[in-house]
């Protein structure tokens, strides 16, 4: 169905409808952007090459061919693009930007509970991924996350399969050490 629904907006955007682009920048904003943080490990540099990416998309729109899904193609630009800019700037900086939500309600009722627990988890996973080498935490995010095939994400990143199997490989062996006090 989404593969259908984009190709629909595709081809009215190909038709001389512009506006319909802000259909898909709404659908892929969120993995275009955590695509680029994973590689520049910086918000604002990160926000920047989602928007280039999703800027060289509408202008490269009619080279999109459609023998792959328009994520997939989408999320080779923000990659190719992110990695450029990580080349250009050459110095990494790291985000101390903490995704704590301070306002905690202290209901000991079960759901409230286990919401609470599950955003804990969470926290520590991002935090885990976080530390992987930045190749292995994209395909992390890949895989993982955004539940893209590995067929895709070779797409993205021109590593072949067995590369990307090994490196996942790897991450889930550190993610498992660094998360075993949640198991």
């Amino acid at each position: 169905m989404k593969l259908f629904e984009d190709q629909v907006y595709i081809n009215k955007i190909k038709n001389g409808d512009p506006a319909s682009f802000t259909f898909l920048v709404n659908r892929y904003k969120d993995m275009a952007y955590t695509i680029a943080l994973k590689i520049l490990r910086n918000s604002q540099d990160a926000e920047d090459a989602a928007q280039e990416s999703f800027v060289k998309a509408y202008q490269q729109l009619n080279t999109f061919q459609g023998n792959s899904k328009f994520s997939t193609w989408l999320y080779t630009i923000v990659y190719r693009t992110s990695v450029s800019k990580l080349q250009k700037n050459k110095v990494l900086t790291f985000s101390i930007d903490e995704d704590l939500n301070n306002n905690f309600t202290y209901d000991y009722s079960s759901p409230q509970l286990e919401l609470l627990q599950a955003n804990e988890q969470r926290y520590f996973i991002k935090k885990a991924i976080q530390k992987l080498p930045e190749a292995e935490a994209l395909l992390v995010t890949l895989f993982y996350i955004n539940e893209n095939t590995v067929k895709e994400i070779e797409e993205i990143t021109g590593l072949n399969a067995s590369n990307i199997k090994v490196k996942l490989f790897r991450a889930r062996k550190i993610l498992e050490k660094e998360l075993q006090f949640l198991m």
